[in-house]
Order: structure tokens, then sequence, then C-alpha cells
């Protein structure tokens, strides 16, 4: 496993932002910039993480590909591209973003997003993306979640089988596939199905934590690593099963406390 975070510690150079990483015991780095930055500025912070042997594990797009306005949809797709192309340019292990929804909000609840025509979209907008900038070095991947595809071990085989193409693999974050109790409580066996159906092609993994809350209706929540009831050594054991170097990036914590403490936790779980 290659551990990082998805934030940046305070720095006044590339450098010194990879030096910072490689203090706190990290192998892997989400890259900083976009693709709007200056080729001299991306170049050095590229270069100082390879210096640093830190992985560059993703280069986030982060928008929503489905977006209702046509305008909106056109310019976040030509963000995406531009994205993937400066993936492939750092040597990033992946470009990821989540399939997008059929409405206003990027990752909202939508019956649009599980249609036959949306799901024709992904599939066309994905080959036209990988067609176009046909990387080498780099993979584009979707981000599965609760509320569209992909959103199981299932759903994300059967995608990236009709996707086909050499430059798709697969992103994980099994937190985003708790999608009921029962799922949430036999969530070993959802961790061994994701990395029996698509290990091979998994490219990169987020982690974190999630709670079961005991009411009506039913909330599960995201958590510091540590605080919840997910099996975080059997999700980097089946990672490190398929690949002993994956990138596996803990995100949405509010602070770099929050990040350090949930650092020490999984360094201590490989202890």
């Amino acid at each position: 496993m290659r551990l990082g975070i998805a934030a940046a510690f305070p720095h006044s150079s590339p450098e010194e932002w990879a030096e910072r990483h490689r203090e706190a015991g990290l192998g892997a780095v989400v890259f900083p910039l976009n693709w709007k930055a200056e080729t001299a500025l991306i170049d050095r912070y590229a270069e100082a993480a390879r210096a640093s042997g830190l992985v560059i594990s993703e280069v986030g797009a982060w928008c929503n590909l489905m977006d209702p306005d046509p305008a909106k949809r056109k310019e976040n797709r030509l963000h995406c591209l531009r994205q993937l192309e400066l993936a492939e340019y750092v040597g990033a292990v992946c470009c990821v973003d989540i399939s997008g929804a059929a409405g206003p909000v990027w990752d909202g609840s939508y019956i649009e997003n599980y249609s036959d025509e949306t799901r024709a979209e992904i599939v066309s907008f994905v080959r036209e993306l990988l067609d176009t900038v046909k990387p080498v070095r780099t993979k584009y991947a979707l981000e599965p979640m609760p509320h569209m595809l992909p959103d199981s071990p299932e759903s994300y085989q059967s995608l990236f089988d009709e996707i086909d193409r050499p430059g798709f693999g697969v992103h994980v974050d099994i937190v985003n596939l708790l999608v009921s109790p029962r799922v949430y409580v036999y969530h070993r066996d959802l961790i061994r199905r994701m990395f029996s159906l698509l290990g091979e092609h998994i490219c990169s993994c987020h982690v974190k934590d999630a709670i079961l809350d005991h009411s009506l209706t039913v909330e599960i929540r995201e958590t510091e690593c540590g605080t919840g009831g997910v099996d975080l050594g059997y999700y980097i054991d089946e990672a490190e099963r398929v690949n002993p170097d994956m990138p596996m990036i803990i995100e949405h914590l509010p602070s770099l406390d929050h990040y350090r403490r949930a650092v020490s936790y999984i360094q201590n779980l490989r202890r």
C-alpha cells in the first residue's frame, strides 16, 4: 500500500510539498494543480513527487459529466478531458471522476441516473474520451457512488466490459458502496467481491470509515478512519493482494489534524 491524503500540507514550494508528505510517512499524493496551471509549475510538482519517491495517485476531474444544461455539460466534459491529459502528462496512476447525475446537483439522486439512456451516455462519453486522449501512462476511472452508476461491484464490471477500452481503469471507494444495512453488516463480502471481480484493473482506492445509525430511516454516514464499523484492515489486505503498492487515499476529513490521526490509525494497522 502507498498511503496518501486528499489534502496538501502547507508549503512554500513543490519541493517542500513533497518533503512534508514524506515526513508524514506517506507514499502517494493527489496532484495539487489542475490543467490551467502553468506548465513550469506542473513540471516542478511532478518532479518533486518523483524525486521523493511519491506516487501521484490521481488527478481529480470532479464535475458533472451528465449535467442537464448542455453548455455546462460541454464545459465539464472538456475539463475532464484536460484533466485526463494532465494525468497522462504527469504520470498519475489515474484520472478520476464520478459518472455524473441527470440533474442540477452533480452527485444527486435522480431516477434518470439509472436509465438505459444515461448508461448508454456514460459508455459513449468514456469511449470518446479515451479514444481522443489515448492515455498510456494513466487510466481514466469512475468512482463508484451510492446515487448513480456504478453502484456495486457487479455494475462496475458490467460498465467496464461494455466500455472495453485499454485506458479505462477501476477506482474503488468501498464506503460509497454501503447502500443498505445488509450491505453494511456484510461489507467484508462486498470488499471481497470488488477485488475478486475487478482486482487486476483497480488503479487506486479511497479510504474512509462509516457508521450505521440505528434509526428510521436508514442513515449510513462517513466518519474518520477507526471510528466506524468498516474493517479497514481487511480492505487494505484485499487491495495489497492485487497490488502491494496500491495507492490508498484518505479523504473527506475537516483538518490536517484529523488526517494525521487517520494516517496514524492506518499505519498502526499495518504494524
